[in-house]
């Protein structure tokens, strides 16, 4: 995995580029300010001719939708957009049929592209959409939200929720450009910012522990927006993504273990009914902190660490308990029901994403269920 320091070595300039490397389906992730008013050059000279239809919702459109249908139609590029509801519920079947009517009725063919404009539920449901339109059209990630641009825009995983779990139903569909604007930041409400900062913080806990310490004296540089410490923050969490993804596209392999956090954290969500009582970003902040005090609990980790991790992120203003979320108390035997349903059960057996230390996970598949409820509820009587 790329470290803090290859991060830092790069040249000093106003946008900076990753590149993902998966043959045919290669890409770049551009990251910097003032991006979103250079879209339409980007798109133009990098896609050619295409058309685009832009996917939204009401949040983002009404602070920066100008900006990007301007930016495309100076390229002659646009060709029309859908702004849809904001928040998690919009990550449905309810929602994907609709949209991709409406996406038909543009016009869009499949040298076309369709933009997601938008956090991470944008991200996904419009990359779903698009994955599935004409059998397969391409699309571009416009990510505004600190989570987007960090992790769900990169890797090509789209998809929606059910009740059954989140993300269940979906496809693989890389983008074929990631434009990541720092500067669209700015309009985020705080709650949003912190829920993205789970994201960038378990890069370092999962594979680069001085991307870790170093996090632990910046961050507050991150939430000031100085643009150096941001671009470096959001560069080095996508380097890291994009090398385990270019190892383990389909999530065969150490692909899983970008899940640090997430099957405590998704049960989580889950329970909650993918409601604003729990942000994805604050339930994979709780679920981290437990995946460090279970490591530990099992042996697996030094005594301190877990602590000192949560010191972090309740310093960020994140949750760190299960008690932290409103609404209700928790159940251990519901919440391993829900881990049931993870993407990563095998053979009827939860995956667990564990820790030897602060920047080594690692994939476990072989903790018992009785060992996860036992754990679970000694931490729900602790609240």
């Amino acid at each position: 995995m790329p470290t803090l320091a290859h991060s830092m070595a790069a040249t000093t300039r106003a946008a900076r580029t990753v590149p993902v490397p998966l043959g045919g389906r290669s890409y770049d992730v551009l990251i910097g300010p003032d991006l979103l008013t250079e879209a339409g050059r980007l798109v133009a000279g990098r896609l050619g001719k295409a058309r685009c239809g832009i996917v939204t919702d009401e949040n983002v459109a009404r602070h920066h939708l100008a900006a990007l249908e301007a930016s495309l139609r100076a390229e002659g590029r646009h060709k029309g957009s859908i702004v849809l509801p904001a928040g998690e519920p919009t990550k449905s079947f309810a929602a994907l049929g609709p949209l991709c009517e409406r996406l038909l009725e543009m016009g869009l063919e499949r040298g076309d592209l369709v933009v997601a404009f938008g956090g991470g539920v944008i991200g996904d449901l419009a990359g779903f959409a698009a994955g599935i339109l004409r059998r397969g059209i391409r699309f571009v990630q416009i990510p505004t939200s600190l989570l987007a641009q960090v992790d769900s825009s990169v890797g090509g995983k789209t998809g929606i929720n059910t009740p059954q779990g989140k993300n269940l139903i979906g496809v693989f569909h890389q983008p074929s450009l990631v434009i990541a604007d720092t500067d669209v930041l700015k309009t985020l409400p705080q709650r949003e910012m912190r829920a993205g900062y789970a994201e960038v913080v378990k890069y370092g806990l999962l594979g680069d522990a001085g991307f870790f310490t170093w996090l632990e004296q910046a961050y507050e540089g991150i939430f000031a927006f100085d643009q150096e410490t941001l671009v470096t923050a959001i560069e080095t969490s996508v380097k890291a993504k994009a090398a385990i993804v270019a190892r383990d596209e389909h999530e065969t392999g150490d692909r899983a273990l970008l899940n640090l956090g997430h099957t405590f954290g998704h049960a989580l969500e889950a329970w909650t009914g993918y409601s604003d009582r729990l942000l994805h970003g604050e339930g994979v902040a709780i679920g981290t902190c437990l995946a460090f005090r279970f490591s530990e609990s099992l042996g697996l980790c030094p005594a301190g660490t877990a602590e000192r991790v949560a010191r972090h992120i309740e310093a960020v203003g994140l949750p760190t308990r299960i008690a932290g979320i409103p609404g209700g108390k928790a159940d251990a035997d519901e919440l391993v029901r829900l881990m049931g349903q993870d993407k990563k059960v095998r053979d009827g057996r939860l995956t667990f994403i564990l820790t030897r230390d602060i920047g080594e996970a690692f994939i476990s598949r072989d903790i018992e269920e009785a060992q996860v409820r036992a754990f679970l509820a000694d931490e729900i009587a602790a609240a």
